[in-house]
């Protein structure tokens, strides 16, 4: 057993969950200093902000990370500063079309007097800063991956994260800094991470000069394909936070209150990413090597063991709801506790429907289906946009939106089955009897 536990420990997946986890909880710990520190109202504005940046973040280094990585691995030393210098002036164009389109609508709201959230004004008028100050530690994690650094990757996203953190502790208890003072401190801790990785020539600045031509097409041709599954996956997390930031009614106190179970389900989530990165290669291997019931043996134990998994830690979420929220928001959202417990009950459904989703979706990929991998996506974010403009306009419901998410879903999951019977005639009843097999293979699917 001791054998067993040391070799798990030497595994890249159990680096990279460990990255993972450590910047989770950073995360989790700033968000509950946040909630005590920022009235609902603020506390909103700041999480349509943070969610609008991320989703932006997500799209605009979702062209060249993963066509980076791709040609990064196993490349030389020159070969590595010519991708870094294409992808760093890539990344730099971007960044200047974003600083124009962010100022311009700031500039046509601002002289037509329009009203709209103060979160979205808040993305418009500050965004371009964070863009500039995140830039070289973002465009750094194609090597770090690449590379499988997986503990460098950690020590860079820990530097902003941490002192971040750091700095909310300090606000807390002493500086009781407002909104407008954390985004500047927040846009610093970045700036301090991408100035380390640019003194250490990982960033690619210096490369600029290598960047060639060919090389940018060759990026961008190869990462735009990506960029349609990019978007409708942000999408679908993203579109809750931005419709509710569209009613007058519920408006950034809605915002505030929505978070926080879905901050909850956020992090219960986690360690399904990490297992679906490690089932992919597995199934992919399979699919390459034409063994087709290989693939499906890998995803029937994987789904039908973090199903298994996944089942007391929902049915502890459902039964302690009321103490996590009160945990994670404090005091200050007290007299909406029975609404936001209700909501993350919602979600615990949600929670049980996660691996199936998802590993239908990776097997999709797996067997060289990514298209309809991207129709499942679309339809789910299709669907989600519409269920939510109902459940907030019409409804005017935070539960309705939750409903939603376990709507979609289940939408996914029936889709991602259609598909996969259609080409490679799954079968959801070898579920069990492969998750038995997996138990008994355990060390064999952790390395």
């Amino acid at each position: 057993m001791l054998h067993k536990l040391k070799h798990i420990g030497k595994e890249k997946n159990l680096s990279s969950l460990m990255a993972n986890v450590s910047v989770a909880f950073l995360g989790l710990l700033s968000f509950m200093l946040l909630t005590r520190q920022l009235s609902k109202e603020l506390f909103g504005e700041w999480v349509l902000f943070i969610t609008l940046a991320t989703f932006v973040d997500l799209l605009r280094f979702g062209l060249t990370r993963t066509s980076s990585v791709r040609i990064l691995s196993g490349a030389d030393h020159k070969r590595q500063k010519e991708i870094l210098g294409a992808s760093f002036r890539i990344n730099l164009v971007l960044l200047g079309v974003l600083t124009f389109v962010c100022w311009s609508l700031l500039w046509m709201i601002n002289g037509l007097g329009l009203q709209i959230n103060n979160g979205y004004r808040l993305f418009l008028v500050y965004y371009p800063f964070l863009a500039l100050s995140n830039l070289s530690w973002n465009n750094a994690m194609s090597l770090f991956q690449a590379e499988q650094h997986f503990t460098r990757m950690m020590v860079v996203r820990l530097s902003n994260v941490g002192l971040f953190c750091l700095f909310l502790v300090l606000n807390q208890w002493w500086l009781n800094m407002g909104l407008i003072e954390i985004i500047w401190v927040n846009i610093g801790v970045n700036a301090i991470s991408g100035i380390w990785c640019t003194a250490k020539n990982w960033d690619g600045l210096f490369y600029l000069r290598h960047a060639k031509r060919k090389i940018e097409k060759e990026l961008v041709n190869f990462g735009k394909y990506s960029m349609g599954t990019l978007i409708s996956s942000s999408l679908l997390k993203s579109s809750d936070t931005f419709i509710i930031g569209l009613s007058p009614f519920l408006g950034s106190a809605g915002i505030a209150m929505y978070a926080i179970p879905l901050k909850l389900t956020d992090l219960l989530g986690i360690p399904l990413h990490s297992f679906a990165m490690t089932a992919y290669p597995r199934m992919s291997k399979k699919s390459i090597e034409g063994d087709l019931m290989g693939a499906k043996k890998v995803f029937y134990s994987y789904v039908g063991i973090i199903t298994l998994l996944f089942f007391p830690v929902a049915l502890g979420s459902f039964v302690f709801a009321e103490h996590m929220v009160l945990f994670l928001g404090g005091n200050e959202y007290a007299d909406s506790l029975p609404l936001l417990t209700l909501i993350f009950r919602v979600f615990t459904v949600y929670i049980m429907l996660l691996p199936i989703d998802r590993f239908t979706g990776v097997l999709l990929d797996s067997i060289n289906k990514p298209k309809l991998n991207l129709y499942k996506v679309l339809v789910m974010t299709f669907s989600n946009i519409v269920m939510n403009l109902l459940a907030v306009f019409v409804f005017k419901s935070l539960v309705a939106v939750a409903v939603g998410t376990v709507l979609f879903t289940l939408m996914g999951i029936f889709m991602g089955f259609f598909y996969l019977k259609k080409e490679i005639q799954i079968r959801s009843r070898d579920i069990v009897s492969e998750s038995v097999l997996f138990l008994k293979n355990l060390k064999t699917h952790l390395g």
